[in-house]
């Protein structure tokens, strides 16, 4: 039986709610067993940014409550927080925030560094995800020197290094072009099938949607469609 990665229940956002107040999720239910490819999916302001915000602990809800690996984040306080995001959620953003003087594998020894590795953990663990993205060749190299897909293959790695239970992405191929984003896409699907790490998209990228074994449509802040494609137990 798939193991619950996350539970989000009755979650409402509402950003200024001593003036004029904005809803960004209104009453939403969001269950996601282990290893799914699962893409959040709606028009600008829908709230899947704001719901996968959430999820990951950089935003809180005003009212309901998400437990993520077993631990209401709500309940932890901020050093706490920090400390589970470090050791179980992996990051992707549409920007790549990869730090510009850092090479390639020192960019995804940071988190391990912060974990707390041995310098040859670190080592060993960053050339292993630098070959399996086909960026071996471009480990010292420094991320104004790649393209768009390149780094992004880096943020992927990175997002990988702490050995998450699972990745959220936001917007990941919002700035890459085709055959970019169709290598990204390929990569993050096969590393989902071998590693069984679940992961998270907030996306109107077609080409996000077509790859997803799960699409669920936010509008309005509200959950008005969710479609498993293939059963979920075929990773």
């Amino acid at each position: 039986m798939a193991q619950t990665v996350i539970d989000a229940h009755n979650v409402s956002k509402v950003y200024n709610p001593g003036t004029v107040p904005v809803k960004a999720l209104t009453d939403v239910h969001l269950h996601v067993e282990e290893g799914e490819f699962t893409a959040l999916v709606g028009p600008s302001g829908s709230g899947k940014s704001t719901l996968l915000n959430i999820i990951g602990g950089l935003d809180k809800p005003t009212t309901g409550n998400v437990v993520v690996a077993g631990k209401d984040l709500a309940s932890l306080a901020s050093n706490k927080l920090i400390d589970f995001r470090l050791h179980h959620i992996g990051f992707v953003f549409q920007s790549f925030n990869l730090v510009p003087v850092l090479s390639a594998k020192e960019n995804i020894s940071l988190v391990m560094l912060m974990q707390g590795a041995s310098k040859k953990e670190r080592n060993l663990r960053a050339e292993e995800l630098l070959f399996r993205v086909g960026m071996s060749d471009k480990m010292d190299v420094r991320p104004g020197e790649l393209s768009g897909g390149q780094q992004q293959r880096i943020a992927v790695a990175r997002a990988m290094a702490s050995k998450p239970k699972f990745i959220l992405a936001d917007e990941p191929t919002a700035n890459l072009d085709s055959k970019s984003a169709a290598n990204l896409l390929d990569m993050m699907a096969e590393l989902n099938r071998e590693d069984k790490t679940t992961f998270i998209f907030s996306t109107h990228d077609p080409r996000v949607i077509e790859k997803a074994r799960r699409v669920v449509t936010l509008e309005d802040g509200r959950i008005v469609g969710d479609t498993a494609k293939t059963p979920l137990t075929h990773v």
